[in-house]
């Protein structure tokens, strides 16, 4: 009986082990340029993956700062690692998304990660997307374009 309690002790301890995430959280820092107007807000969306990029912030985790020329800093704390895409906008009427005209261009300064601009189109979540690294902290330069 004893034998089986002793051997039963290391399993346990490495059941734990395994069950506990290896992966560190990391900071993201969002470094936003190119705000031309200290109007408004600043928001920042941090996707983790492609459902609902780049315009729909309910599926992100999204935070607004005061805006400032020539730019803000977001901060996320405690991201895992991972793929993620950020978009950015620079809302001037407070409603908290970037404005598009008749034919859905914007009418607000916007950005994304990789400052990927494709024309005639939004971008996509492939082509913003960069890599969290585990427990190493990060910062991304975005500019914000009209």
């Amino acid at each position: 009986m004893a034998h089986k309690r002793i051997l039963a002790l290391p399993v346990m301890w490495a059941l734990a082990s395994l069950a506990s995430p290896g992966a560190q959280a990391a900071d993201l820092i969002v470094a936003v340029r190119g705000v031309a107007d200290a109007r408004g807000e600043i928001g920042c969306a941090l996707y983790g993956s492609e459902s609902g990029f780049p315009a729909n912030p309910a599926q992100a985790t999204a935070q607004w700062h005061k805006a400032q020329s020539p730019g803000v800093d977001c901060r996320f704390e405690g991201v895992a690692p991972g793929v993620y895409a950020v978009a950015v906008s620079h809302d001037l009427n407070g409603n908290r998304k970037t404005d598009t005209n008749f034919l859905g261009m914007p009418t607000e300064a916007w950005g994304v990660s990789n400052n990927a601009r494709p024309g005639l189109r939004a971008p996509s979540f492939a082509e913003a997307a960069f890599r969290l690294d585990d427990g190493a902290a990060q910062t991304i330069e975005i500019r914000v374009l009209k």
